[in-house]
């Protein structure tokens, strides 16, 4: 009688579905995110983004991004219609945490700085992963 062992996932395929859970993290993020500053009342959203109230046009403009950064880490990817635009929301999404861990150090609120790196990372990440080592595969 022989017993095989059970095969290991291959380290594609497990990279494969960490880069998914990175992407669906960032996405859950960036659209939580986006109703706070476009979905709730700004009296409410002030009580978890003080500085919504001081500046309502940027938490506006900060929302349509985080709204586009988290359909665009997903969605494109997910239905497979172009996803390397999931590519270009990882850029993005890079490019908004660099610039609101700056607009926080300048305010003073370095208590968010960790959250703003862990999504720089996952971002980070993502990109790595889907353009060098998981890329997506063509449309077929």
């Amino acid at each position: 009688m022989t017993t095989t062992a059970p095969q290991a996932t291959p380290p594609r395929k497990l990279l494969g579905a960490f880069l998914w859970l990175a992407q669906l993290a960032l996405a859950l993020v960036l659209l939580s995110g986006a109703y706070m500053k476009l979905g709730m009342p700004l009296d409410e959203a002030v009580k978890n983004v003080p500085w919504v109230g001081e500046l309502p046009g940027l938490a506006r403009f900060t929302g349509v991004v985080d709204l586009l950064g988290g359909l665009g880490i997903l969605l494109p990817a997910l239905l497979r219609i172009q996803p390397r635009l999931s590519v270009l929301a990882a850029v993005g999404i890079i490019v908004l945490q660099l610039l609101a861990m700056g607009f926080h150090l300048m305010r003073g609120e370095a208590m968010v700085l960790p959250m703003n790196a862990v999504l720089l990372a996952l971002a980070v990440f993502v990109l790595w992963g889907r353009t060098r080592a998981v890329p997506f595969a063509s449309a077929r």
